[in-house]
């Protein structure tokens, strides 16, 4: 079997496998899960054998999170206290818990995401 270098490979196309990342499933084949538990993807897909245990996506799924949550909550805070007189001590309540319903929501797509990209990248051990 020849050795398949990257040049050789077949093209693994960006978009498509963070869009089915995002959506839980395997950017290799579509079919399959990516996610055995919460933040734990599964070893290898149990539709195409695509292995996923070499990943290295570490902490970088959640510093996208908290990028993405700076961007959506602060001028959201900065229109609702605008626009309504909302007491300190109910949005000291509310702020807080809606970023961590959008960070725990956001996390799992996202580490995907991360994933899918070194994948189609070919990266540590993707090849």
């Amino acid at each position: 079997m020849p050795d398949q270098t990257p040049e050789a490979a077949p093209d693994r196309p960006l978009a498509a496998a963070i869009g089915l990342a995002l959506r839980g499933r395997c950017p290799a084949c579509g079919e399959g899960r990516m996610f055995a538990r919460f933040l734990k993807p599964t070893s290898a897909c149990a539709h195409c054998g695509q292995r996923w245990d070499r990943h290295q996506a570490d902490d970088f799924p959640s510093y996208i999170v908290i990028l993405l949550l700076g961007h959506i909550l602060v001028p959201l805070m900065i229109e609702v206290n605008r626009a309504l007189d909302i007491p300190l001590g109910w949005q000291a309540a509310i702020w807080p818990g809606l970023a961590l319903l959008l960070a725990v929501a956001m996390i799992q797509p996202v580490k995907g995401a991360v994933i899918a990209f070194q994948w189609s990248r070919r990266m540590h051990g993707f090849g």
